[in-house]
Parts: C-alpha cells; sequence; structure tokens
C-alpha cells in the first residue's frame, strides 16, 4: 500500500481585529487562512471538483455529427469523462465502437490507428470479433519484430497488452529481446532517444518508453531478468534527478534539448512521465527511490492548471491525477480548509479537511498542530496539539481560542 509521506505544512494567516459601527471595537479576531498544504500542495491548489467536470463536457464536445474527430482525440473523451465519473461516455458508444471497428479492420490501420481504437475497445466494451483480434495481434507482432522505433515498439506493445485485458490470450514470445531493444534507446540522464538515428534524448519519450517496458513485461510468457529491471529503476531515479521545480514546491518535467517539431510542452512531457512511471512502479518488484516530495509536487502542478483551456491539456491533467490517486510510490493528499473565516469570540473552530486530488477521504491519520509563528518568524507557540476527527464529516478540528494568538499575521504549521 502507498505511503505518504509525514512533512510539515505550513499554513498562513491573518488575524485582524474588526470594529463595530458606533460601538467600542469589539474584541473580535477574525483567522483569514491564507494557504494550507500537506507540503508542497496549498490551499491555492484545490482537488479536482465539478468545475473540472463541467469543463471537460465544454472542451470535449462532439462535432455535429456526433464524432470527436481522430481515434485519439475519441478514446481521451471517453477516458476523460470515465475518470470523472461523467455518463456522457455512454451516449458515445455507439459511434466510438463502430468507429473503432472499422479501423480494427482495416488493412490501412497504422499501428498508431491499431493502438487507440482498442484502447476504445477496452473502455467502452465493445464487441470485437476473435478473430478480428487475431488478426491485429498478428500484425501489431510483425511491426515488434522488425523495427528500430521507440514508437513502433510503444504502439504496438499497447495495443497486445489491451487485448490482453480484454480477455484474450496474447504473449509477447521474445519478451526479454524486446525489452534490451527498448532498453537499448535509453540515455545515461535517463532519458530516450526516439531512435536509433535520434542525436537527442527526450523527456517525453522516457514516459513512453516506462509504459513500453511495463507493458512488455505484462506480456512476457516469462519472467524479464530482474537486473534489467533494476537498471530501468535506475534510470528512472536519473530521470526524476533532472525534474524542474518552482519555489513553491511544484514540480513538473520539460524537454532540455529537442527539435522544435518534437517538443512537446510542461503539460504532455509531465503527463508520459507520470503515466510511465506508475505504469513501470506496477511491474516491478520493490518500490522505485523516487523522493515524495517530487511525486506531492507533479500532483500540484497538475492540480495547479486549474481549469484547463483544451482538450488535450484536460485530458493529460484528469488521467495524470488519476494516476497519481492510485499509484505504488506515494499517495499525494491535499490539506484544505472548510472555511477560511474565523472569529476568537465566537470560539470558531479550526477545520481541516484531508483528501486525494479528487476529493475523495484520505486514509486514516493523526494531523497535529506544532508550531505558530508570527509574521517575524518568532515561535508564539509550539505546543503539538492533535487535532480531533469528525468521522462523520471528515474533518479534523481544533478550537482556536486556546492558541493565545493576537491580532497580527501568522504561519500554522502542522504534520500528518
Amino acid at each position: 500500500m502507498p505511503q505518504s509521506p509525514k512533512p510539515y505544512t505550513s499554513l498562513s494567516a491573518t488575524v485582524i481585529a474588526i470594529a463595530m459601527a458606533g460601538r467600542r471595537p469589539a474584541p473580535v479576531a477574525i483567522l483569514l487562512l491564507l494557504a494550507a498544504a500537506f507540503a508542497p500542495i496549498s490551499s491555492a491548489v484545490r482537488p479536482v471538483s465539478d468545475a473540472h467536470r463541467s469543463a471537460a463536457v465544454e472542451l470535449f464536445a462532439p462535432s455535429a455529427d456526433g464524432s470527436f474527430g481522430d481515434l485519439e482525440s475519441t478514446y481521451e473523451a471517453v477516458r476523460t469523462f470515465q475518470i470523472l465519473g461523467l455518463e456522457n461516455y455512454k451516449s458515445l458508444s455507439g459511434k466510438a465502437c463502430k468507429f473503432a471497428a472499422e479501423n480494427l479492420a482495416s488493412p490501412g490501420s497504422t499501428t498508431k490507428d491499431l493502438f487507440h481504437a482498442v484502447r476504445i475497445s477496452g473502455a467502452l466494451g465493445c464487441a470485437v470479433d476473435a478473430g478480428v483480434y487475431d488478426g491485429v495481434v498478428a500484425r501489431l507482432k510483425a511491426v515488434i519484430q522488425d523495427t528500430n522505433s521507440l514508437l513502433e515498439l510503444y504502439y504496438p506493445v499497447g495495443g497486445l497488452l489491451g487485448i490482453k485485458e480484454q480477455g484474450h490470450n496474447v504473449v509477447l514470445s521474445d519478451a526479454e529481446g524486446t525489452f534490451h531493444a527498448t532498453k537499448a534507446l535509453s540515455q545515461s540522464d535517463g532519458r530516450w532517444r526516439y531512435d536509433t538515428d535520434s542525436a537527442e534524448s527526450s523527456t517525453f519519450a522516457a514516459g513512453i518508453a516506462l509504459e513500453a517496458l511495463a507493458g512488455i513485461v505484462s506480456l512476457a510468457d516469462a519472467a524479464v531478468d530482474p537486473s534489467m529491471m533494476g537498471v530501468v529503476k535506475n534510470d528512472v531515479v536519473k530521470l526524476f534527478d533532472t525534474i524542474k521545480s518552482y519555489n513553491d514546491g511544484t514540480f513538473y518535467f520539460d524537454e532540455k534539448h529537442v527539435d522544435a517539431t518534437e517538443y512537446k510542452g510542461p503539460i504532455i512531457t509531465s503527463a508520459s512521465v507520470v503515466r510511465g512511471v506508475t505504469s513501470f512502479a506496477a511491474v516491478v518488484s520493490g518500490k522505485l527511490n523516487i523522493p515524495a516530495e517530487k511525486i506531492l509536487g507533479l500532483a500540484k502542478f497538475f492540480l495547479g492548471i486549474g481549469l484547463p483551456g483544451s482538450a488535450k491539456d484536460c485530458f493529460n491533467q484528469i488521467e495524470s491525477l488519476s494516476f497519481l490517486e492510485n499509484n505504488r510510490v506515494f499517495v499525494p493528499l491535499i490539506l484544505s480548509l472548510s472555511s477560511k473565516v474565523f472569529s476568537l469570540t465566537s470560539k470558531d473552530q479550526l477545520k481541516v479537511e484531508v483528501t486525494s486530488v479528487f476529493g475523495s477521504a484520505a486514509p486514516s491519520l493523526k494531523v497535529n498542530l506544532v508550531q505558530v509563528l508570527g509574521s517575524d518568524s518568532k515561535v508564539i507557540t509550539s505546543e503539538n496539539k492533535e487535532l480531533q476527527y469528525d468521522l462523520d464529516n471528515n474533518v479534523h478540528y481544533l478550537d482556536i481560542a486556546p492558541l493565545k494568538i493576537d491580532v497580527g499575521k501568522y504561519s500554522i504549521v502542522f504534520e500528518d
């Protein structure tokens, strides 16, 4: 079971006095809590909400004929709706399944077409004739045996894995050879080349390579060489050494040196790495040596997008958060406040919610207030206070009056 790290969490607060009109200034203190986080995620970053669902429906609006364009866009729409729990995808099933079936049966379909068609069929539970899949399996295996291209390994392996996950018997007979062929494209810094002729390595390519390697392991009829798996685990560590960051604890991946035509941008690049790393973590024994704060920082990056501006960004945001919420490395949690305004005279309580990136209740844990700091960083109190837990409302709470704080600005520090 993934474990959450135990970071200290800094919470900024402002305490002000409010004067009542026509009366003496009442001794009222209002706490305006400005930020809350399981480091490094802050309250400025909120879990996925209904606003994201509304944005997804708008961004993935079908055309007049009910389609989403190409196979890739169709899959991304279906996948996004399913992760967000939207029923919209059900009305798309008939047209999408027909679209996928036509491409699966067509001899002119590329490996990329077949890959996305298989994924659509799997996501929607489309009925595909076993004979059609037998033909697709043969075509994809033939490509794997005769290529030195990462993408021409990635798409066939992903397609074969998708067919296997739909209940068909699919085995990659030379899985170890395919594993070695994929690994041969890796570079010393954890990035990957797209093929043997590529001069530059790519972070995006590293993500799809790791995803392909995970697929190869799943398709193998015998265990892949453990020493090779260990080498790839080290590659992951090196890849995370290249991660970029902001001062607020946000982490993301971007390309270092790639041709302009291959540049994907930080959202797509980060999504590729998240997809690849979580996929590989699911098939390798032991744990990947990835610092927890970097996983948390990636979650902050994707949540920090807010409401995405394009369908592609929406898909990458939502799917990446889904992978981060269900992975074998670390599960990021968000600490947020049910209210940002508190009155000392009314004996208000500080109420803290701890949730997943999708707003689900976090596993049972303790939340402690360990320190209150003034605006000059002077310690006001360092008495460790455990917040009480309201199981019915999934809220941790603490009376604020005993904190003995006055008008001013404060940072409140928590730990889980």
